[in-house]
């Protein structure tokens, strides 16, 4: 059974998003990284790739360019205004050692020092064929255990960093094997638009991408054919009040956003029955 989640105030915590893509955050997390944002989380945002391929008939180093100042006006709407660069090579993470990538995450961990993490679920159920995903949500997950011993990555020591303990890890995917959490985005909905409408170039190679799958499908989509060099917001922001709304539907809200929450490493209940205030 899924809880509603009430955003607590940040009190100086810190959140760290792992975004293999730019727009990711937005597009699964936005209305609830706003909400956080204005309860004074520090949120950060880790671009793990450089989107150099995210464009239709863009050259590859406008492309970075568009894509990554894009993300931060989209963010902005959000209320967030950190980042962290990774700088992999967009849609080849499949490629990449997942002990490197993994040691990159623990360092950020040991770094940054969050309360909490969002991030792609590794068990995320059905439409996941983005190998960008699974290796930023597998990396973000081990991490959590490993981050916390003082004999993986020693190195990290020498510069300052001690081991560190996440308490809260956030998965979204495109369909959840288990929701344990909504949140109520209706008063952050119309900022969830605009930041999701504002990567541009992210938006309108999806918009590309729909289109050739309905000419091979023999389909006619006019709205969508609008948006492919007209104005985005009337199709982007259907889909995101209309996916909102149907979430919200599921959990007794307007518009929503769920989540796979894991708190205390799992051991939720335990940290229940037996915590007392330091």
């Amino acid at each position: 059974m899924s809880t509603i989640e009430q955003i607590r105030p940040g009190e100086g915590r810190t959140v760290l998003v792992f975004a293999p893509h730019a727009d990711d955050g937005s597009i699964f997390a936005g209305g609830t990284l706003a909400l956080l944002a204005d309860a004074g989380w520090r949120v950060v945002v880790v671009r793990v790739t450089n989107d150099a391929l995210d464009s239709v008939g863009v050259p590859r180093d406008e492309t970075i360019r568009l894509n990554t100042s894009q993300m931060h006006e989209a963010m902005a709407h959000l209320g967030v205004t950190e980042f962290v660069e990774l700088g992999y090579e967009t849609d080849v993470l499949g490629d990449v050692s997942e002990v490197e990538l993994r040691e990159r995450v623990i360092r950020l961990y040991r770094e940054y020092r969050p309360y909490a993490v969002f991030s792609f679920d590794p068990f995320g159920m059905f439409h996941e064929n983005n190998q960008d995903h699974f290796k930023v949500a597998y990396a973000v997950d081990e991490a959590f255990w490993t981050a916390m011993f003082d004999k993986h990555h020693p190195e990290h020591f020498d510069d300052g960093l001690e081991p560190h303990a996440v308490f809260e890890r956030w998965y979204f995917a495109r369909r959840l094997v288990e929701v344990t959490t909504a949140v109520d985005i209706s008063s952050v909905l119309e900022r969830k638009v605009a930041a999701v409408a504002g990567h541009e170039l992210c938006m309108r190679n999806m918009v590309h991408q729909i289109l050739l799958q309905a000419r091979t499908g023999g389909l006619e989509l006019p709205a969508v054919e609008r948006a492919l060099d007209g104005p985005l917001e009337p199709l982007i922001g259907h889909l995101v009040r209309s996916g909102s709304a149907a979430t919200g539907e599921r959990h007794g809200l307007g518009f929503a956003e769920e989540f796979r929450v894991v708190r205390f490493g799992g051991l939720q209940a335990a940290l229940e029955a037996y915590e007392r205030s330091a």
